[in-house]
């Protein structure tokens, strides 16, 4: 596999052919049983291929324009510092088994995310006109068997698609600001309450959500500026309730880990960077996207990496080691204890640590809804026209209901302990299966593209940050099952270590027999076969809709449908229909030698806008 160092994070020239874009706006091409239609957002990106199965580009955005630099930064921002840098030291320290360890550990979680970011970056410049990431990724870069990834994907998008893990530690740090020690149901209560409120947050205006969501990223930042700050003082040796800022600092390799501990932190590191990808999520709603993302990720990425590590410094020099690792979620407040005194100046910083948990459930309800909108807009889940519409408001509701549902299911069904913590768990698992699967889909695309002559994307990563990308979440999947030290019951629960994984993997493989009933065996007992249709809303947005039609009628139908699904002499969206470019004169065909020397037919349907 040859290595490509060349300008991996520079603007490249996008070619989508031999052919001027602009001329290219209703074009067809087929590659065996693939077929690609060019199609052009308004979000000022160029016309781009996409596989035919795929949810259709809307070519208005239904949620505006409304992301600029700023909240690019801020998106990403906010999703990141959310809990994690204030409730995960612990747990990773624990982990890790010393200070110096936890530290390298913090960085690495820089590099892991940067050489993720940039493999989101390239699919986002295959597909710069489709929001929803990784939906959008695994279904152009596993398009067949048609619908099995979508399918699987959105069905786990949705089942796992809670945040009561944030909304729980958001009703902590309130409660710590009040100064009350909760019972188990009013924790879960105002965990519940929080959580309302953020989805009132951005329920009714997109534009508004983001503003919102841009200011507490300010407050997060500063809070973060001020935590480092006074973590500097406190090494300096000016703080007097610290006598001694530099005493985890003089061995600071000493102590032990294991394989599971040393796993189970770089779960909690990635955990707490994860956000970096959340604006590939809003990707319609972004002008000039790639150009954007590429800018403003790195930028979000690196102040967030900053300032992880600067935390990090002043909870190792105003805790002591040992009272760091028993502190569980509550590291940051340990250290304004510590350096502050129990006083209102500590339940002040507590609330801005509330406050900074609150901004991520909103950066994540952002980026998440415009996700789950995108495995509706594929048409594999019932009822699309609840996934697709943004009315009344011009936000997607749909979304925000399942996920306020769910949610809320999940902060007051599993009791605390053992349930909770299973449950949290099984979010990772398929998660980390989707990542590798999907990093290894670039070069899926990659070689598809070559065969259809389609040029270099405005932006490639290079192929070592891809691999070990592809390397660490293999990791992550392969050492979940290597036992924790103390034998197969000494996990975070009380019962078999590994059951979330097993859980995981069963939720994997019941989608694939799901996809297997639904898409072939019923419809082959039943005498019908399953097509897409375009489903058109009167807010302008578009979805697909999979529909049964009898084996009597499929000749016909596929006759009088185009591949993406509307019906024959449709000029609406990415492309017009077959037949009439066939009468206009303007069809090509050219051959592509595949591997074992078969030319593969290419037809593309060119529309000159001068007829």
């Amino acid at each position: 596999m040859p290595f490509n160092w060349r300008r991996p994070f520079s603007s490249q020239e996008a070619d989508e052919g031999d052919v001027d874009g602009a001329s290219l706006a209703n074009s067809e091409v087929s590659d065996g049983s693939l077929t690609y239609t060019l199609a052009k957002a308004g979000n000022d990106s160029p016309p781009t291929y996409q596989e035919a199965s795929g949810a259709p580009v809307e070519t208005e955005s239904p949620l505006g324009y409304s992301v600029g630099s700023v909240t690019i930064i801020f998106l990403n921002i906010s999703k990141m510092i959310g809990t994690g840098v204030y409730s995960t030291p612990s747990g990773i320290l624990s982990g890790t088994g010393s200070v110096g360890l936890a530290m390298i550990y913090w960085a690495i979680g820089f590099f892991t995310s940067i050489a993720s970011l940039s493999t989101y970056l390239e699919y986002a410049a295959y597909f710069p006109n489709r929001s929803g990431s990784e939906v959008v990724y695994l279904e152009q870069a596993y398009p067949r068997p048609r619908w099995l990834f979508p399918t699987a994907f959105a069905f786990l998008s949705v089942v796992l698609s809670f945040s009561s893990g944030n909304a729980i530690v958001l009703s902590q740090y309130l409660f710590r600001t009040a100064g009350v020690v909760p019972t188990a149901w009013q924790l879960k209560g105002v965990a519940v309450a929080g959580y309302t409120v953020a989805i009132l947050a951005v329920a009714f205006s997109t534009r508004i959500s983001y503003k919102v969501s841009n200011a507490i990223g300010i407050v997060k930042v500063l809070t973060l500026i001020f935590v480092s700050l006074t973590g500097l003082i406190v090494l300096g040796g000016h703080v007097k309730r610290v006598p001694n800022p530099h005493a985890n600092f003089v061995k600071p390799f000493e102590g032990q880990a294991t394989p599971y501990g040393l796993t189970n932190a770089l779960y909690k590191i990635i955990f707490s960077y994860a956000g970096f990808e959340n604006a590939f999520n809003v990707v319609n709603e972004v002008k000039n996207p790639v150009k954007q993302l590429r800018r403003n990720g790195f930028i979000a990425l690196g102040i967030v990496t900053v300032f992880y590590i600067l935390a990090n410094i002043a909870y190792f020099a105003a805790v002591p080691k040992e009272d760091l690792k028993a502190a569980q979620q509550i590291a940051a407040s340990l250290f304004f204890t510590n350096v502050f005194g129990p006083g209102n100046a500590v339940k002040g910083l507590n609330f801005l640590i509330a406050l900074s948990s609150f901004g991520n459930l909103v950066a994540v309800l952002l980026g998440q809804s415009r996700l789950i909108r995108e495995c509706g807009r594929q048409g594999v889940l019932p009822y699309p026209r609840f996934w697709a519409s943004t009315r009344p408001f011009g936000t997607p509701l749909g979304p925000y209901a399942i996920k306020w549902a769910v949610t809320v299911l999940m902060i007051l069904a599993p009791p605390a302990g053992d349930a909770f913590n299973f449950i949290t768990d099984l979010q990772v698992y398929p998660n980390a299966f989707f990542n590798v699967v999907m990093a290894a889909g670039i070069y899926a695309v990659r070689y598809r593209r070559k065969r259809l002559g389609l040029g270099r994307p405005a932006f490639r990563a290079w192929d070592a940050a891809i691999i070990f990308n592809i390397v660490v979440n293999v990791y992550l999947v392969v050492m979940p099952w290597y036992p924790p030290a103390g034998g197969q019951y000494a996990g975070d629960v009380s019962f078999w270590y590994a059951t979330y994984v097993v859980t995981g993997i069963g939720f994997l493989l019941s989608c694939g027999i799901y996809y297997y009933l639904w898409i072939s065996a019923i419809p082959r007992l039943r005498g019908y076969r399953i097509r897409q249709e375009v489903l058109t809303l009167d807010d302008g947005a578009s979805s697909h809709k999979l529909i049964k039609v009898p084996v009597a009628e499929l000749e016909a139908w596929d006759a009088t449908h185009d591949a993406v699904g509307r019906p024959a002499g449709s000029s609406t969206g990415s492309g017009d229909d077959k037949g009439s470019l066939e009468k206009s004169g303007e069809l090509r065909k050219r051959n592509v030698g595949d591997s074992e020397g078969v030319g593969t037919v290419i037809t593309t349907q060119v529309h000159d806008p001068e007829k």
